[in-house]
């Protein structure tokens, strides 16, 4: 996720998509995860040299990434997204104070697991599939991804707030999916969050993807399991809580009672007020189609004395 905090800090951006062009050649490229610069040219109609202009500011302004590989015509330069999701923060300058951390997926603090099951890390499955002991294990704190078709995951928020402090925002980005056997691009599953066992909300995962394998992917994950999820924004504010902009709740942070002192956990639940049960999957920066793990996000104000 490309994250402007300062409206002035995005304007190479901005430039970037001021081109129908640039507009097009993103939209191939996320439909296509990946493609070279003839690839672009021919699915344009236009020529190398337009691309390569085109391609050129995309790049300086991060939206993309280059690379070189060797291909069956010399060497070839294959364009694919940086990021996925673009956030442009336009809230109040007063709120200036923030902090951002970012928790490994493996680095739950209390979990429930039923089969279909299972967790890795980049290098290897922990233990076997479909076997909830090996959610316990010492490796899970290294864990990339970790699936369930039933249950939770909680993980502890740290809280770095002074007692001149107070909360004006929390965040969470994460990427989900649904859990079926093997992959089911439509494979609908109700996913709760909580805060403080607050309910916060829900949303639908559309499917248990697999149909391309993810970005990220160490060479050893199997093609028949499922490869990627989607980026969630979750934020609960002094207004309401939102999923990527749109209102899931009225729950507020003064219904949540935060404050300098206050332990948070964060839990992801398919359970029972799921009507959709079809499981939760969580890709860390090593799986799926993004590169990080559990990120969360503090705003705060700072009180005069």
């Amino acid at each position: 996720m490309i994250y402007i905090k300062d409206l002035k800090a995005g304007i190479n951006i901005y430039k970037a998509l001021s081109s129908e062009i640039r507009i097009q050649i993103l939209e191939l490229l996320a439909n296509n995860q990946s493609l070279n610069l003839n690839d672009i040219a021919t699915k344009l109609n236009l020529s190398n040299s337009v691309i390569t202009m085109h391609v050129k500011k995309l790049e300086e302004s991060g939206l993309i990434d280059i690379n070189t590989a060797v291909g069956k015509h010399g060497i070839q330069k294959i364009c694919y997204l940086n990021e996925e999701k673009l956030v442009i923060d336009l809230r109040n300058k007063e709120i200036s104070n923030r902090y951002e951390v970012e928790i490994k997926v493996g680095h739950y603090s209390n979990y429930s697991a039923s089969p279909t099951c299972g967790l890795a890390t980049k290098d290897s499955i922990i233990g076997d599939f479909d076997d909830p002991r090996f959610f316990a294990d010492p490796m899970r704190i290294d864990s990339e991804i970790i699936w369930l078709s039933e249950g939770f995951l909680e993980y502890k928020i740290p809280n770095y707030l002074k007692a001149n402090q107070s909360f004006e925002e929390i965040q969470f980005s994460m990427e989900l999916s649904s859990e079926a056997p093997g992959f089911n691009n439509s494979y609908p599953s109700d996913i709760f969050f909580y805060v403080n066992d607050i309910e916060i909300g829900s949303w639908t995962s559309p499917g248990d993807f697999g149909d391309i394998r993810g970005t990220f992917n160490p060479d050893w994950w199997p093609p028949h399991l499922n490869q990627y999820g989607v980026l969630k924004l979750i934020r609960v504010t002094r207004g309401g809580s939102f999923i990527d902009g749109c209102r899931i709740s009225d729950v507020t942070l003064d219904d949540i009672r935060l404050n300098y002192q206050s332990e948070i956990t964060f839990r992801i639940e398919v359970g029972e007020r799921s009507v959709n049960k079809r499981g939760l999957t969580i890709f860390g920066r090593h799986f799926g189609n993004y590169s990080q793990d559990l990120l969360v996000r503090v705003l705060y104000q700072v009180q005069e004395s």
